[in-house]
């Protein structure tokens, strides 16, 4: 069982994004040695887990998420030794440790794909392997099975040779999917999950999990094929599959948390529900889609805090009610910063802008929902947006693949360059920002990705001990959720603020006698919340110097982007 073995509902989680928090060799990259370094910071901030993401070899055309060895780790992030020595640091400071699992998808270079290719019946029946349409014979490939599209562009079906198949892909075609109606697929996946939790690990996230079992029927979806995730996601076999691996694996009573790819609310809550035996929390995104334009990412809108408002209010009460748990987050390696996209733009790294104010808000918010609060790297600092100049900026093979999209369908440089930078995922990815010294002290070499310029004055080295800065904002909010049991086991009713604040988002908890109101202004003017019921309650933590104060009749005067968290 767990060396760290806490109650997930009074925890917080910490991702890291291990290419890009601390280079210890000099080489660009960051390392598990680097994150070992930086345990004293993580436990100073007080979070209860660290979420790894991959360090296993991968040929990095995903950054990782495309795995050819489970059960070994990359030179680039160290050796195995390195790891046991931060599993063991870790647990020294009562951290846990959680691995990130990519068990939908293996890398093309994967021994069992490779295996595959070479005739091997065994690992062929691994992946998902099909005839094309139209074919003629076993070398005429035809046409692929269906119009279904991939996650980062183009058919989600590749042509393989040496197979005489197409394999399904449902993300790069370097990630052919695993084929797990085969019990030995299962089998061996369980294996691997095995392997690290003997190795000391402390909980897991599995990567896109809702996407294992395939539907029974593959057959075209209407329009370009991109609906086809929807088709694709909660198979009817995942919750199967899912306690499978949880008894085999041995993991009960661990963390765990799914990521759900295109999930309905309805499986998330047989995902995480206690007596399903699956998962402890799960992921879901549905909340950052509000500034898609007609559900496109790559078509840019302002935020719709109405429809934000509608999706927390569904998902948290509903949740509630099925006995399901949510994972809160606003950021992670696949996102943009949620800093940036909901009006963090002006006097970044300075007190009294919108940056502050948002980049607190946003904190607020999170930890006093339902769920498990999730810190992405960097988000107890403030990052933001990259802001590049240039394509050849970035890596992400997602941005680079919509940026041609882009420029094909009629935009110009400018205009694709302006979507990219808001939309990219490696503005989830650039270097942790830890000094205002050259490339923010994340690395002594030439980091991987481009440091972006505010690091001059967002890094952790300048508002450790700050009052007001964000980081020790942070701290207090992570100290809050640890000893006020009303934010983690308290219900949750979402609030009506009234026709004269329509871009605030208001909700209560209780427990027992104890109440909390929580307030998050998204708007960028003064508004006035009524009907909160907030008389005679007391500010407990705000994002401005001056507690706000609500009036004799309960009514409460907001400035721009103002939040705050009331106690009774």
């Amino acid at each position: 069982m767990a060396a760290v073995q806490k109650d997930f509902k009074k925890s917080v989680v910490y991702q890291i994004y291990i290419k890009s928090f601390c280079d210890s060799n000099g080489d660009g990259i960051g390392d598990l040695p680097g994150i070992t370094s930086k345990l004293d910071y993580l436990a100073r901030l007080g979070v209860d887990y660290l979420w790894i993401t991959p360090f296993f070899p991968s040929p990095q055309r995903d950054n990782g998420y495309d795995v050819s060895d489970y059960c070994a780790i990359d030179p680039v992030y160290g050796t195995m030794k390195d790891f046991d020595t931060l599993v063991a640091a870790a647990h020294e400071r009562g951290i846990g440790i959680m691995l990130d699992m990519v068990l939908c998808h293996t890398s093309t270079e994967h021994e069992w794909f490779q295996r595959a290719c070479a005739g091997d019946e065994r690992y062929r029946r691994f992946y998902i392997l099909r005839d094309g349409r139209g074919s003629m014979r076993a070398d005429d490939p035809g046409e692929p099975l269906t119009n279904w599209q991939c996650a980062f562009g183009g058919s989600a079906w590749e042509w393989e040779p040496r197979l005489g198949k197409w394999y399904l892909h449902m993300h790069d075609p370097s990630q052919p999917d695993l084929d797990w109606t085969n019990p030995e697929v299962r089998a061996a996946c369980a294996d691997v999950v095995r392997f690290w939790r003997d190795r000391g690990v402390d909980g897991f996230r599995f990567d896109v999990v809702s996407l294992l079992s395939k539907p029974e029927v593959i057959e075209d979806v209407p329009g370009d094929g991109s609906a086809c995730r929807g088709l694709v996601a909660d198979g009817p076999h995942v919750h199967e599959y899912l306690q499978e691996l949880v008894r085999e694996a041995g993991i009960e009573g661990m963390v765990t948390v799914g990521e759900m790819a295109s999930s309905t609310l309805e499986h998330c809550i047989r995902y995480s529900r206690p007596e399903s035996n699956e998962l402890s929390m799960t992921f879901n995104f549905h909340h950052l889609k509000v500034d898609y334009a007609g559900g496109n990412k790559w078509a840019l809108t302002e935020p719709d805090i109405a429809s934000l408002r509608d999706i927390f209010r569904t998902w948290q009460e509903r949740m509630q009610e099925g006995g399901g748990w949510n994972a809160l987050f606003w950021d992670n390696h696949d996102q943009p910063r949620a800093i940036t996209r909901f009006g963090g733009r002006e006097l970044v790294g300075e007190r009294g802008g919108s940056w502050e104010h948002v980049g607190k808000m946003l904190a607020i918010m999170s930890f006093s929902m339902q769920g498990t609060p999730y810190i992405f790297q960097g988000d107890e600092l403030g990052m933001t947006n990259a802001g590049y100049a240039s394509i050849a900026d970035f890596d992400d093979v997602e941005s680079k693949n919509n940026y041609r999209i882009l420029l094909e369908g009629g935009a110009t440089e400018e205009e694709a360059l302006h979507v990219v930078n808001e939309r990219s995922r490696d503005n989830g990815r650039t270097p942790m920002q830890w000094t205002a010294g050259e490339h923010a002290g994340f690395t002594t070499g030439t980091p991987w990705l481009a440091v972006p310029d505010n690091h001059v004055r967002v890094n952790a080295q300048g508002e450790e001990g700050v009052p007001g800065s964000m980081l020790e904002f942070y701290r207090a909010l992570v100290r809050l959720r640890h000893e006020l049991p009303v934010l983690a086991e308290g219900r949750v009713r979402f609030l009506d603020a009234g026709v004269a604040a329509p871009q605030v988002i208001a909700f209560e908890r209780t427990l027992g006698d104890v109440r909390t109101v929580t307030v998050c202004s998204f708007d960028d003017a003064p508004c006035c919340v009524r009907d909160l019921e907030l008389a005679g309650m007391q500010c407990m933590v705000g994002n401005y110097d001056e507690a706000p104060a609500p009036a004799e009749d309960g009514s409460l005067e907001l400035r721009p982007f103002e939040a705050a968290i009331f106690l009774r």
